[in-house]
């Protein structure tokens, strides 16, 4: 609900920022088109990618018949998936069931209406920025857009009518909206520093140097913020197959389905592009290239290379982290946010905004200062980890001592099951001539 409600607050503030808003309305529609087909085209590309890169994690081939190098094997599956029967379960509320992948699908395509893909250029001899708007505040636009996205998980699991994809829903809702924190945390210590919300404002903000290395820990933190807001591997809870068949969309088949399939993959595009947007410098070529010759490197078509370079980089570290990780467990998982991310990111804030108020005006290097910041934050966090780590071994050791076996404690000896502790007493049995054991 708060997406909706900030939504036209959003909206009023887009002519606000220079070079936005006098597009033809041709060209918007171009532009619309083209982030469109681009991202459906990366979807497929993705779908590949993955297969091909966990198969070479484990030692297998992965598609490679359909096309040049099993290319065309994402759309194979995908025109096999829309030929599938269209099931709706009985129990299920079918205005609701249809709806919610609409729901989830639509906002993922939404977001990308604020991120920057390259600097100015002749468009069709018009000269436009190769985005599609950008407002005072384009940041928390994506933020709204991206909340209105849980609904269609939360919506699809309560409609089917069955009790793993309610789980599945319920789930996928609190780890989003717990992971939506720190994510958001996250993005203040980047505000500060580049004095706006503007996703282009802020690329242009990292001309000299990129925000994920001054703010190595907000990096850090959105890295795995990401990854739990898009329910992805270590953190795919709300589609463990192990518990709960297939989570909040175990009822869906045919295009339901794909849309859903769909939504996660452009999500992935999504939240990647947002943390290029935000702490890689965007659009902007990497040091050594751009040292060598800004002037072209970053003007023209060139940058889109190095902007969708940069994405499939994060693209793959989703798919390393696939391939590497086992599934948490669905209590550390949370507790893991709540405790451990979140007072980080607020310690962290903290830090930046003393930095920023001892420097203005004065003569302090920022860079010496947030490394010394960075280092505390590192040594707090390992001392959170070894005090768990602590807490965890008086825990099994107090259990333990309460789990210890009594063989006497029926009043008459039994052997202890396996994995039991007979804590140094010795059972022996006799026989009665009756047959009963003494």
């Amino acid at each position: 609900m708060s997406g909706l409600l900030t939504l036209p607050v959003l909206a009023a503030g887009t002519d606000s920022i220079p070079g936005f808003g006098k597009d033809p309305w041709w060209i918007s529609v171009i532009k619309a088109v083209l982030i469109f087909a681009l991202l459906v085209v990366l979807t497929l590309f993705n779908i590949w990618f993955e297969r091909r890169v966990v198969a070479r994690m484990q030692h297998r081939i992965g598609p490679n018949v359909h096309g040049p190098f099993g290319l065309l094997q994402s759309l194979a599956d995908g025109v096999k998936l829309a030929l599938k029967e269209d099931i709706i379960p009985t129990a299920a509320d079918k205005v609701i069931f249809v709806l919610a992948p609409v729901l989830s699908t639509v906002p993922a395509f939404l977001a990308f209406a604020v991120i920057p893909f390259g600097p100015v250029v002749n468009f069709f001899g018009v000269e436009t920025p190769l985005q599609l708007t950008d407002m005072p505040v384009g940041v928390l636009f994506i933020f709204a857009i991206s909340s209105i996205g849980i609904y269609g998980i939360v919506l699809a699991g309560w409609s089917s009518g069955s009790t793993y994809s309610l789980l599945g829903g319920l789930r996928s809702s609190a780890q989003m909206i717990s992971y939506e924190v720190a994510m958001g945390l996250a993005f203040v210590a980047v505000f500060l520093y580049a004095g706006s919300m503007s996703t282009s404002e802020i690329v242009a903000a990292q001309e000299r140097l990129w925000y994920g290395l001054i703010l190595i820990p907000s990096f850090v933190i959105y890295l795995i913020a990401m990854v739990g807001e898009t329910n992805r591997a270590p953190f795919d809870l709300a589609e463990a197959e192990g518990e709960l068949v297939g989570g909040f969309h175990t009822e869906y088949s045919s295009l339901k389905f794909a849309l859903f399939f769909l939504a996660e993959y452009v999500n992935m595009v999504t939240v990647s592009a947002l943390a290029t947007t935000l702490f890689l410098g965007g659009w902007r070529a990497p040091w050594p290239l751009s040292a060598i010759n800004d002037n072209m490197l970053n003007h023209g078509y060139w940058p889109v290379l190095w902007f969708v370079g940069k994405v499939l980089a994060l693209i793959f570290v989703f798919i390393w982290l696939r391939g590497t990780l086992p599934r948490l467990r669905y209590d550390q998982f949370m507790a893991f946010g709540w405790k451990r991310l979140i007072p980080i990111s607020l310690v962290w804030i903290v830090a930046v905004a003393s930095i920023k108020s001892i420097t203005l005006g004065q003569g302090f290097d920022r860079r010496y200062l947030l490394a010394g910041f960075a280092i505390v934050a590192v040594l707090f966090l390992m001392m959170m980890f070894i005090g768990e780590r602590q807490e965890e071994a008086a825990e099994g050791e107090a259990e333990a001592e309460a789990s210890r076996f009594d063989a006497f404690a029926g009043g008459y000896p039994v052997p202890p099951m396996p994995g039991q502790d007979a804590g140094g007493q010795t059972v022996t049995s006799t026989a009665t001539p009756t047959g009963k054991r003494e």
